[in-house]
């Protein structure tokens, strides 16, 4: 069993995997830069160590820092969250090569799944329908303008090493050609050191349907049922749930035979997760990517299946089985994740930084927060803008909707602007409340939505907010309490 993790990571999902450590007995190690000092994830370990400077390059994306930072704890294992390092083979090489646990799939699965190139042919090889598309051999801005030609309008320009939308181009017609490949390549090469580029063939209006896979080393791979991502801005998930309101029992079946096809060829161990585009006539769905590490959007899975798939993680790390094949899980009831950011969604969704001057947590029933932040936190600059989760599980898709609608009304942050208003109008939506969405949802709605988020603060709010900033000194009062002095002036 592993005795001391050393998390890899920062905000909610190392506060996550602290959580998971405690009740398993295994001591957590959070390792943090300059910036996070004072920040929740180091709080909720037993051991923090240093790392380096603010930017993320010198800290957090350091290799060789965080297998110091793994030495000097005297950490037996390394689980890497999300995001960072997540999907990088040279971290899980350079625990293998350390004699640490490297909590995720070997290193030669990371590689093989991180080129997208590699990913679709190792795909087409077992039968599996791939998104239509070519590589181009000749990987100049000819070869690949010529791929574009062959592949037909409209069609996207994306990274092999591409993650989250950078690296990826639509092309609508011949003059958009030039300038995308151009963009694309320069941001693949900017964001992962390589500019190889392949073609994929525009889908109308499809789904994002993803399936989470599981293995062990002795050779077992379930599926834990699919997850719908398709409310997504700029290629970003924004609102995950679980089951897909798309997705009848026949296409579960096939999905996740065909996801556990994919992992079992694989020799796959620990969580993943394989992503498919689904057409908008819900009957043919393609391979999309393969991600080698646990989701941001792990939650709504553990909610509809009762499991802790953190846990699993852990235990499977350490050379178990699956802790699930005794009684394997089912899928029940449904739940809804919106992801809260630091942004301001009227201003382009520009990345907001600063001191959160009060924060407090909605208390109710069949809701979930998973937060990297306190109040008092300081949002650095430096990293992602996620700031919590808020999960809602019910018996139903409407009540759970209902029921996150209700916890996002009754989560106040203030202090950076955030996008909870954003997430309360696409709950909102009759395409949503309707289970009607696809990928372009949200980029097509942002404008009619950001028109009630464009509305003056309600001046309790303000109120609320200078208060907090005065008082901000006071924090540690046990007479001062800023969510009631909200109540109050919400009543008034």
């Amino acid at each position: 069993m592993i005795k001391r993790l050393l998390i890899a990571n920062r905000g909610e999902i190392a506060v996550r995997i602290a959580s998971a450590c405690r009740e398993l007995g295994i001591e957590s190690v959070a390792v943090f830069s300059e910036a996070d000092v004072r920040a929740r994830h180091v709080e909720a370990a037993d051991w923090a160590v240093p790392i380096g400077p603010a930017p993320a390059a010198d800290s957090y994306l350091s290799i060789e820092h965080l297998i110091a930072a793994a030495r000097q704890s005297s950490a037996d294992a390394v689980h890497p969250g999300y995001g960072f390092l997540s999907e990088a083979p040279g971290l899980a090489e350079a625990c293998e090569g350390a004699g640490l646990v490297f909590v995720g799939p070997p290193s030669s699965v990371i590689r093989r799944m991180g080129s997208k190139i590699e990913a679709r042919r190792v795909m087409q090889s077992a039968g599996i329908a791939v998104v239509p598309g070519e590589t181009p051999q000749e990987q100049s801005d000819d070869g690949v303008r010529r791929s574009i030609e062959r592949v037909g309008f409209p069609a996207l320009v994306k990274a092999s090493a591409g993650g989250g939308g950078k690296g990826m181009r639509q092309v609508n017609d011949p003059a958009d050609v030039a300038e995308a490949v151009s963009t694309a390549r320069r941001e693949a090469q900017a964001a992962f050191g390589d500019g190889t580029l392949y073609v994929e063939r525009r889908l109308a209006h499809p789904r994002h349907v993803e399936v989470q896979v599981f293995g062990d080393h002795h050779g077992h791979v379930i599926h834990l049922f699919e997850r719908e991502c398709s409310v997504q801005r700029r290629h970003q998930k924004v609102i995950e749930e679980s089951p897909s309101p798309a997705v009848t029992p026949e296409l579960r079946r096939r999905l996740t035979e065909t996801a556990v096809q994919a992992a079992r060829m694989l020799g796959y161990r620990n969580a993943g997760t394989v992503e498919f585009l689904l057409e908008a006539d819900a009957e043919r769905f393609y391979f999309l990517e393969m991600n080698t590490r646990l989701q941001v959007e792990h939650p709504v899975t553990e909610a509809v299946t009762g499991l802790d798939l953190v846990q699993g993680q852990l235990l499977v790390a350490a050379g178990g089985s699956l802790p699930w094949l005794d009684r394997l899980p089912v899928q029940r009831g449904h739940a809804i994740e919106a992801r809260v950011y630091a942004e301001d969604p009227t201003r382009d969704f520009v990345p907001q930084a600063g001191r959160v001057l009060f924060y407090r947590e909605p208390r109710l029933p069949g809701v979930r927060i998973d937060a990297g932040i306190r109040q008092g936190s300081d949002i650095p600059i430096y990293y992602d803008a996620l700031l919590a989760k808020a999960i809602a599980y019910a018996e139903s898709r409407d009540q759970a909707r209902r029921r996150l609608l209700a916890a996002l009304r009754d989560f106040p942050i203030l202090g950076v602007s955030t996008n909870l208003p954003l997430l309360v109008d696409v709950l909102e939506h009759p395409r949503f409340v309707a289970g009607e969405v696809d990928i372009s949802f949200l980029d097509t709605e942002t404008g009619s939505l950001l028109e009630r988020s464009k509305a003056p603060a309600p001046d309790f709010v303000l109120a609320a907010a200078g208060t907090a900033e005065d008082e901000s000194a006071s924090e540690g009062r046990s007479d001062w309490d800023p969510w009631e002095r909200l109540r109050t002036w919400r009543q008034a």
